[in-house]
């Protein structure tokens, strides 16, 4: 069963942010986005080059996601990516909070289960490898 959970977290985080980086190029590229964009995240990138590298990195860690590839990589780095959306909805847009937290949720269950490659960071003291 955990299995299962942990594969529909892998596959609903990637479709989501796939979906969402693709739908912020059609905001880049100044077409009508598919998917509707809450003003208030989009006053977040008053830089365009900060919504191209956000939009980058979130289709980059879709397709590592849908594609099995990296999953710890992934998960680092959209950690902060699901902080902010959490937080913004939270705060400032709750009309997407629901998916905010199904976000955090399925994250928070896949940092667990990849926990162990995570640990090694937390190390006080580290020693150097021979290679």
């Amino acid at each position: 069963m955990s299995k299962i959970f942990l594969h529909s977290s892998r596959i609903f985080i990637g479709i989501v942010f796939l979906l969402a980086g693709i739908n912020g190029y059609f905001v880049i590229f100044e077409l009508e986005p598919f998917i509707a964009t809450s003003p208030e995240a989009m006053a977040l990138f008053e830089f365009k080059y900060l919504l191209i590298v956000e939009k980058t990195i979130e289709v980059i860690c879709g397709i590592l996601l849908l594609t099995n590839q990296f999953i710890p990589l992934a998960i680092a780095i959209l950690a902060p990516i699901v902080a902010n959306i959490f937080l913004l909805h939270l705060f400032l847009d709750p009309s997407l909070l629901l998916l905010a937290i199904l976000l955090v949720i399925s994250l928070g269950y896949m940092m667990y289960c990849y926990r162990d490659n995570f640990m090694r960071i937390l190390e006080r003291k580290v020693s150097l490898s021979d290679n």
